[in-house]
């Protein structure tokens, strides 16, 4: 087996449905979430055989990943390993709200910037510097194979400090909660396109 890490974000959460931006905190996935785990279960489970020894998995504390990670174990044998390193992006204060609330609270705060660099921009969130460190050291630390259980702006960090991209690249790829990503040498691709 190549030393790949396998990438997936969780499954759909109530927040995810309503706009709410959760961050550091969390809510339990929706229905929806759980099939899209089940799916991308299955998807690993046909990538990497029967009888396989079980896969390593580094899964973010959060509840949401947790509960996607347990979904996964039920097509794959894992052996489940939490990773605050791939915990999501810390909104602060702006964790809980949608977007519209965020723009009545902090008036022009989205002003000149992109669809996913405003992230960045609350008063006492996280910054883009600090998690694309805590990614970096995750990722010069990890052996393959290993399955990586995270989030949508984690999820892009991991991709984007793994090809190197600018951090305007990186914040721009999609991270659907429907596919796993193989980083292995050369270009990141959805698990659907190995051979």
């Amino acid at each position: 087996m190549l030393d790949t890490i396998y990438l997936v974000r969780h499954g759909e959460t109530v927040w995810n449905a309503a706009g709410r931006f959760q961050g550091a905190r969390d809510s339990a996935l929706t229905a929806r979430g759980r099939e899209q785990a089940a799916a991308v279960g299955r998807v690993l489970a046909a990538t990497l055989g029967n009888g396989s020894a079980p896969l390593v998995a580094h899964v973010s504390p959060r509840g949401r990943t947790q509960e996607t990670a347990a979904i996964l174990g039920r097509h794959v044998a894992l052996e489940l390993r939490e990773e605050p390193r791939l915990a999501e992006v810390s909104l602060g204060c702006w964790e809980g709200l949608t977007e519209y609330e965020i723009e009545v609270e902090y008036p022009g705060v989205r002003a000149g910037t992109t669809a996913f660099d405003w992230y960045f921009r609350s008063p006492d969130g996280e910054r883009l510097e600090a998690a694309r460190e805590r990614v970096a050291a995750w990722l010069a630390e990890v052996r393959g194979p290993v399955l990586a259980v995270s989030h949508g702006l984690v999820g892009r960090i991991v991709r984007g400090v793994f090809l190197g991209l600018t951090d305007e690249a990186m914040l721009e790829l999609p991270i659907p909660q429907h596919t796993v990503y193989a980083l292995v040498d050369g270009p990141v691709r959805s698990i659907r396109e190995l051979p």
